[in-house]
């Protein structure tokens, strides 16, 4: 074994397995596999020009290495991120640890209870600071949450509003340049209408239905809004305020002044600065917009013996249910990084919160005094931590860069500074140097912080937050560490058994891979510091794009995207924009497969298209002549196809390049989901297939973890007639010669964890690449054909292969009183999480093993499901008090001095021999869905329950 070979260490099919597995399936070889499942047509006729495979130890030395490039300044640019402390508990306890990162988002909650309640805990926080009754369990950035303000307050205007056309936005110049940016790029399909200007110069007319408020504002002076909010309801003009979490420990919640929505990012609150991301932004709303809010909302509920359990509420909002109607797309989430912030809220309490604000204001208003002693005017008359001196910046920025330190440069004359967390008695003292040897004075050292306050009174923050129990009793780290364990065990993750959820390929995710992360000149990049300081960062993320390009067959790469539904907004937006260069703004129309993936026409609406929908034949194929048909109905305003592919049925449709051509004879462009990219690398690509532009979920196939529900990472990959429209920033220029606006707040998205991909790519080098996708392939043969008699498996291609993922159907089953819910559930007696339930069609389990889960863990998994199927067997409709119906079985079911059941708690528990040796209990029985949609509470109980409970 040559134990220097990365591919070895992913893979998880050995050499010695594979013929066995290849009897199975019932082929001799593994090429004749592939040529059975994959179209010849479509295969690539040479390998992928890449690197060569880089051994673990190799790449570390290089990352290091790479990282070295990195230039670790002072940063006080601001504009939305900050330096913060991570406390090392919550690096080392959840950052660091796979029980975390490794686990997927909580559709099936009995076994995500520690998730779900470290996600209410991040709810509260935000609902408490931010004044408001309701909070979602995070969103991607500042800029995308505050788009999502936009567009949310846009869909509940008053019917008199939407009769009469009112389309008109205004957005406050102090909204960072990043939002208005986005905003700009998400309001233009919508016919949203921007004007902006100065608040206090605002003009309330009936023809706006919202605006945009920044507090404090991008520069730092914080603005007493009550009259604005005031004037503003007279007129029924709704108010969002992009808002920083840590200003609102010192300044009144905009929940208190009347406002409708409240976001902002909670990256102060102990995340990274990671040149961009991931960080958890927030959104925070009245109960009133609980079925308009976008992400996902965790609530409390209760389980079958009425015990208090947490699930995701409200799911009808999202767009796998109701597509192009839906409110919310749930992948729109950073759950680790929102459970880092919830921690951190956890481990500071209330005390610890107003501690750390108040330093920080201080060592502003200390700043401030200093500069201003020597003369300088600082412009803002009230702020928090960020002061604006009227200087000459070009002086100032040759001796700050000398020194290592960043300022932010507003024009020839002003500078704004931001301090932080990080910033020490100093660190201040070095940024008056700086100011003092521009000046030719001599500098005088500050011994203390001053404790006076440069907030205006009536901003003051007088009320309470985090009086809850669990924000005041784990202060200590033995205390903290123990909760977020507590939390783990609750939780079935990668790290316990396979996870073999369809469409979401949740595959290993190596410990080389994720190392980076943690090294501290990876993790202390701001994103707007001049490029030259990360050198580091722009070669992994252009060798990144570059690989990427190289695997997907296409011109160029963006990975600003920060999820794989971004990336889908992003392709479709550079689509219409080179529509629009052609003078062919008319087309408009954007065909999708009733097969195709279920966000796909929610991000259609999104981007300002019509969605016409096509069928699918018995075989689950695109109906190729109703393809035609409507293609030709359309073919003046056709805009786009998008296409998953391989399919979401888990096939390789052997027609798709006659599809492709039909819609660019008909001048279409053609968008294809990536989702399914683990059965391509290294054997087929997008180009080939005759696709224009594909997004890529790298958090899945190029190995970033799901998280729970986020980090993702959704770049978009061009052919080269689409390359020019690549989104660009407004702060640090990137994408094409005509970008369009950006798709997220950051230049290159959450640039942190695409270091993981990068990794995952170096060390696989073509080969490996290429055999990850062979075992992905062999893999779902290998469990169709062992589930084969016991289950029926719904799609096949025209050799009667599965492509990496296949779909079984559970609806046969009714006929016992089995639904594919209650066979979810009993896998999880048997110690695995559910594949995807009723995704694509109703009534279905769809499976995706990846490439690397061993043969015993797949073999394992077989088990489970055809002892399942026998159980099934014993089941009727008339009894319902079954092994299935009545799963999961917790632990203290199985130590009751009662047992009413009409089997063995040995057959409840441990109904195979290897699950004694590695049992997972899940905490709760089954959830009471509908209770909790009924009852909708999103917060931790106030501290008044824990006294009448007592």
């Amino acid at each position: 074994m040559k134990t220097d070979v990365f591919a070895l260490r992913h893979i998880g099919i050995r050499e010695e397995n594979q013929e066995h597995m290849l009897k199975t399936v019932g082929t001799d070889t593994l090429d004749q596999l592939i040529y059975e499942t994959i179209p010849n047509d479509i295969r690539l006729k040479q390998p992928l020009q890449l690197n060569a495979a880089m051994s673990e130890h190799k790449f570390l030395a290089h990352i290091q290495e790479l990282s070295e490039e990195n230039e670790v300044f002072r940063t006080y640019i601001g504009l939305g991120y900050h330096e913060s402390l991570t406390p090392s508990v919550i690096k080392r306890n959840i950052l660091e640890n796979p029980g975390w990162y490794t686990a997927y988002t909580p559709y099936q909650a009995e076994i995500a209870q520690g998730r779900l309640e470290a996600l209410l805990n991040f709810q509260t926080v935000v609902a408490d600071l931010t004044g408001m009754e309701l909070a979602n369990a995070s969103l991607l950035d500042e800029s995308t949450a505050a788009a999502e303000a936009m567009t949310m307050l846009f869909d509940v205007r008053s019917r008199e509003q939407k009769k009469n056309g009112i389309l008109k936005f205004f957005v406050s110049e102090e909204v960072l340049p990043q939002t208005l940016s986005l905003l700009k790029t998400r309001s233009t399909p919508l016919g949203i209408e921007l004007v902006i200007g100065n608040h206090e110069e605002f003009s309330f007319t009936q023809d706006f239905y919202g605006a945009l408020l920044q507090y404090p504002g991008k520069y730092g002076q914080v603005n007493d809004y009550a009259d604005f909010v005031s004037k503003a309801k007279e007129n029924d003009i709704k108010v969002a305020v992009a808002a920083d979490i840590l200003s609102l420990v010192l300044l009144t919640p905009p929940g208190e002044f009347g406002v409708d929505v409240v976001v902002g990012t909670t990256q102060r609150f102990g995340i990274p600065l990671g040149y961009g991301g991931p960080h958890a932004a927030f959104f925070a709303t009245k109960e009133a917009y609980k079925r308009n809010i976008p992400g996902r909302i965790i609530g409390v509920t209760k389980d079958t013996d009425g015990k208090t359990a947490l699930r995701m509420a409200l799911q009808t909002r999202e767009q796998h249910i109701k597509r192009d109607k839906a409110t919310s797309n749930i992948c729109t989430a950073q759950v680790l990084l929102a459970v880092m912030a919830g921690m951190y809220a956890v481990y500071h309490g209330p005390k610890g919160l107003k501690y750390i604000a108040n330093k920080v204001h201080r060592t502003a208003v200390t700043l401030a005094d200093a500069l201003e002693k020597l003369g300088l005017y600082q412009t803002n008359s009230s702020y928090f931590d960020t002061i604006t001196v009227k200087a000459d910046a070009s002086s100032v920025r040759k001796i700050a860069e000398k020194n290592k330190v960043n300022f932010l440069y507003v024009d020839n004359e002003t500078i704004s500074i931001a301090v932080n967390e990080a910033t020490s008695l100093q660190d201040l003292n070095q940024i008056v140097s700086i100011f003092t040897e521009a000046l030719g004075k001599e500098t005088k050292e500050t011994e203390s912080l001053l404790s006076k306050s440069a907030i205006t009174p009536s901003i003051q923050r007088h009320s309470s937050f985090l009086q809850n129990e669990v924000f005041n009793m784990y202060h200590s780290e033995t205390e903290l560490m123990r909760y977020i364990k507590k939390l783990e065990r609750k939780d079935l993750s990668l790290n316990h058994s396979m996870i073999s959820l369809g469409s979401c390929t949740m595959k290993l995710n190596a410990a080389s891979e994720m190392l980076p992360l943690s090294m501290a000149r990876w993790a202390n990049i701001h994103p707007f510091v001049p490029i030259e300081q990360a050198k580091g960062y722009q070669f992994v993320l252009k060798e990144l794009a570059r690989d990427l390009s190289t695997i997907t067959g296409f011109a160029a790469t963006s990975l600003q995207p920060n999820s794989g539904a971004q990336g889908e907004y992003a392709g479709l937006m550079v689509i219409r924009a080179y529509h629009e260069s052609r003078n062919e703004g008319h087309r408009d129309v954007c065909i999708i497969p009733a097969s195709a993936h279920g966000t796909n026409p929610a991000s259609a609406v999104m981007a300002g298209m019509k969605v016409v929908v096509t069928k699918t034949d018995e075989k689950g194929n695109i109906d190729v002549s109703d393809l035609e048909e409507k293609v030709l109905k359309h073919s003046e305003n056709l805009a786009a196809l998008m296409v998953t592919y391989p399919s979401t049925h888990g096939v390789f449709e052997s027609s798709i390049k006659h599809i492709t051509k039909l819609i660019h004879d008909n001048g279409g462009q053609v968008y294809m989901d990536g989702a399914n990219m683990n059965a391509q690398v290294g054997l087929t690509n997008p180009a080939i297939i005759g696709a224009d532009v594909c997004h890529l979920n790298l958090h899945k196939t190029f190995a970033i973890p799901h998280g729970g529900g986020g980090p993702g990472v959704g770049p978009i990959c061009v052919a080269e007639q689409l390359v020019p429209f690549l989104p660009g920033n407004p702060v640090i220029e990137t994408g094409g010669d005509k970008a369009i606006t950006a798709i997220s707040a950051a230049p290159w998205g959450s640039s942190l964890v695409c270091l993981i991909s990068y990794g995952y790519i170096k060390m696989l080098g073509e080969q490996g690449l290429r055999h990850s996708t062979e075992i992905a392939i062999l893999n779902a043969n290998y469990i169709k054909q062992k589930l084969s008699g016991a289950y029926d498996v719904l799609y096949t291609g025209e050799k009667g292969r599965a492509a990496h993922e296949m779909i079984i159907d559970c609806r046969p089953f009714k006929k016992n009183g089995i639904e594919v819910t209650d066979i979810a559930k009993r896998l999880m007696d048997y110690g695995f999480h559910a594949p995807t339930v009723s995704f694509p069609v109703a009534g279905t389990l769809m499976i995706e093993p990846t490439e690397s889960e061993s043969l015993t863990e797949l073999d394992r998994f077989c088990d489970a499901m055809l002892s399942i199927r026998a159980e099934i067997n014993d089941a009727s409709v008339e009894d319902h008090n079954n092994v299935l119906k009545n799963s999961p079985h917790t632990l203290e079911m199985l130590t009751a001095d009662e047992w009413n059941f009409p089997y063995s708690r040995q057959k409840a528990a441990f109904p195979l021999s290897y699950i004694q040796e590695n049992k997972f209990w899940p905490s709760v029985r089954r959830v009471d869905d509908a209770y909790g949609d009924r009852n909708l509470i999103c917060t931790c109980a106030p501290i008044e329950a824990y006294v009448e409970a007592e």
